[in-house]
């Protein structure tokens, strides 16, 4: 019981920190001032889905992502619908906090340290593999976050 106790509290410390970009860029966004409080909480429901899925169903990271992504798409459609705005305005903030950033910024150091050591295949491998999930990752944000869309606003039938 301990145990899952403190994963609840961590996911849920994880999505109130996730909440807090979402705005910050929802307000660079020029985000109406009612739509924040949406953009925080798809922040935070994507991040702590995705955290959810990856560290307790065990989930890859890059799968999770899209699920998640899908997950606050869906929703942002439903609030659009709700307040008659545009998806975008709740959905694209909302997706900042799952931008690969970790991964992204290690591929780069260990390009810049194979520039400043030379070759090793260790640090090759760390560019490689981190490289590869953040753009796999930023992959799953981008077919996640249209893929609602493209279900929900086709001008002809899927079938």
């Amino acid at each position: 019981m301990d145990m899952a106790v403190s994963t609840l509290l961590f996911t849920l410390q994880d999505m109130g920190l996730a909440a807090v970009p979402a705005v910050g860029f929802a307000m660079v966004f020029n985000v109406p001032r009612g739509a924040l409080l949406y953009c925080a909480l798809g922040g935070a429901l994507g991040h702590g889905l995705r955290l959810t899925l990856h560290r307790t169903v065990g989930m890859p990271i890059e799968w999770a992502t899209l699920i998640a992504a899908f997950a606050v798409s869906l929703l942002g459609i439903y609030w659009a619908r709700r307040w008659r705005a545009h998806p975008k305005v709740f959905t694209v903030a909302a997706m900042i906090p799952m931008i690969p950033g970790v991964y992204a910024f290690t591929a780069l150091l260990a390009v810049i340290e194979i520039d400043r050591r030379g070759f090793s295949e260790e640090l090759l491998n760390t560019a490689i593999t981190n490289g590869l999930k953040a753009l796999f990752i930023v992959s799953a944000l981008a077919v996640g976050l249209a893929l609602p869309g493209l279900l929900f606003y086709r001008r002809r039938p899927v079938v």
